[in-house]
């Protein structure tokens, strides 16, 4: 410790202040940049998610109303017939109305 350090405090703590600012930068420069990325995706949100469902229905287009009712017909049909599969040894009278019912569906 020289005579210059008693009168002039400063110049020895601006080395121990430079790396304690710069460890806290070094802290904080993550933080910062997780924050912009944040704010970014809460700004932009509705233009995300626009563009992730035109992507979705460009992969998966949406089936029409015909094609819904086609497909709600074949899983009705398809269910009455394993029930008249099941009822066959217990009930074969009615197996065979199931059968008609779904060969009329």
């Amino acid at each position: 410790m020289t005579f210059l350090n008693i009168a002039f405090p400063a110049t020895s703590a601006i080395p121990v202040a430079e790396m304690a600012i710069s460890s806290v930068i070094a802290a904080a420069r993550p933080l910062l940049g997780v924050g912009i990325l944040a704010t970014m995706l809460v700004v932009f949100k509705p233009m995300i998610t626009g563009m992730l469902r035109a992507a979705l229905v460009v992969m998966k287009p949406r089936m029409t109303r015909e094609q819904k009712n086609a497909s709600r017909n074949l899983r009705n049909i398809l269910t009455i017939r394993r029930i008249a599969s099941d009822l066959d040894a217990t009930s074969p009278n009615m197996a065979a109305e199931l059968r008609a019912l779904a060969a009329r569906a």
